[in-house]
């Protein structure tokens, strides 16, 4: 019985032993495993790291490229040519690189910069530069002027000028062509309006003032007072008819004005309805209407060539027909008067006064002078007619005696 138990315990032993002794195996190879994975990891890392040391930082060549000065870019603009090529002025002294040291040069600085060779951004344009670098340098007139100039800036001032700034547009031409068009049709509808608003604000003043013909005072202005006063007249009709009916016998308080303070209570209550009716005149005349689609800028530009090719052709034949001593025609005479007196006085003047006008040779100076005398005077009221008519009666009588 003592064996055996020995024998259990001894075999009892042996088991336990096994399971640590695999157990510490697993162990030993799950961290083998883990130290290859996260060393191969590593590795990547380290080698990427000390690719990014041998490649070293990116590179601006531009930095190193010096300055000159090249407003108008006639050699290798704002940079300059030898350093470019990897050469420094200051510093060759007495040996300046000959063309065969800067074709080696330039072989290699190209090589590097070359758009098929570098994905860069800036290669191409620094492939360029170089070129031009390259051209300048190998030339031996151009090189002998970029020389020259390096310590003359006022000589390349006298020769290429100094173009510091250059704007490229950047705007379609047809769209800022065609905004420019749409601005310039507002300006004109806009600046039509104004022209009718400016004739209607004074026909409202004359007409709200009661100003006759004498006192200057048109036909529409007159025309319009007439029509204000009827429709005023009316209201005031079916307001006292309805304020009757509403008080039934009660006797009315009166307030008793003055003329002046009742023809001003009157200017007062006609000028609104003064106002609505001139909105109806959409044509004063000489060019004072309200704006329509023929006043747009477009449509004028249409018109010009007419009106500036039918305007020479009829002064070619007046000149014509002045060389030739001829009397003036019923059209040359219509042309002249209106010309002399404005179209805005042509346009507002009656049929009787138009043919005044033709009859009196205006286009005359001395006779334009005495019309425009008469225009102002007819504008007087008839006290002060009068009292002209006496003073030029006195002159024309002093005039006769000095004689």
């Amino acid at each position: 019985m003592g064996q055996n138990r020995l024998f259990r315990f001894t075999l009892l032993a042996m088991l336990l032993a096994a399971v640590l002794v695999q157990l510490v195996h697993g162990e030993e190879t799950a961290s083998e495993a883990t130290v290859d994975a996260n060393g191969g990891a590593s590795d990547d890392i380290k080698e990427k790291e000390q690719k990014k040391k041998k490649e070293g930082p990116k590179v601006f060549p531009e930095k190193q490229w010096g300055t000159y000065y090249d407003p108008s870019n006639i050699f290798c603009g704002q940079y300059d040519c030898y350093k470019i090529l990897g050469f420094d002025y200051e510093s060759w002294g007495k040996n300046p690189p000959n063309k065969k040291e800067i074709t080696q040069s330039y072989r290699q600085t190209s090589r590097t910069w070359h758009p098929d060779k570098n994905s860069d951004k800036g290669a191409k344009e620094r492939f360029v530069k170089i070129n031009k670098a390259y051209e300048v340098l190998t030339d031996l007139k151009t090189r002998k002027e970029y020389d020259y100039m390096r310590e003359r800036p006022d000589e390349y001032f006298f020769k290429y000028g100094s173009t510091m700034y250059q704007y490229a547009p950047k705007s379609d031409t047809i769209m800022v062509v065609i905004f420019l068009l749409i601005l310039g049709c507002a300006f004109t509808w806009f600046a039509q309006k104004q022209r009718w608003q400016q004739i209607a604000d004074r026909v409202v003043k004359d007409a709200t003032e009661g100003l006759k013909a004498n006192e200057g005072g048109s036909t529409e202005s007159i025309e319009l007072r007439r029509k204000a006063e009827t429709i005023l007249k009316e209201r005031n009709e079916k307001e006292s008819g309805e304020t009757s009916e509403s008080q039934n016998g009660k006797k009315k308080l009166k307030i008793k004005l003055t003329k002046k303070e009742l023809r001003e209570k009157e200017n007062e209550e006609l000028r609104p309805i003064i106002a609505e009716l001139v909105q109806e005149i959409t044509d004063f005349g000489a060019g004072f209407h309200q704006p329509t689609w023929r006043d747009i800028l477009i449509v004028r530009m249409v018109k010009w060539p007419q009106y500036v090719l039918g305007g020479c052709f009829w002064q070619i034949k007046y000149g014509l027909r002045r060389l030739r001593k001829l009397e003036l025609n019923d059209d040359e005479i219509g042309v002249l008067t209106r010309r002399a007196v404005g179209p805005v006085a042509w346009e507002t003047a009656s049929d009787e006064d138009k043919e005044e006008m033709l009859t009196r040779e205006l286009w005359v100076m001395e006779n334009l002078e005495e019309w425009l005398e008469e225009m102002e005077i007819r504008q007087l009221s008839s006290g002060m007619q009068k009292r002209y008519n006496r003073m030029k009666k006195l002159e024309a009588k002093k005039g006769k005696k000095t004689d």
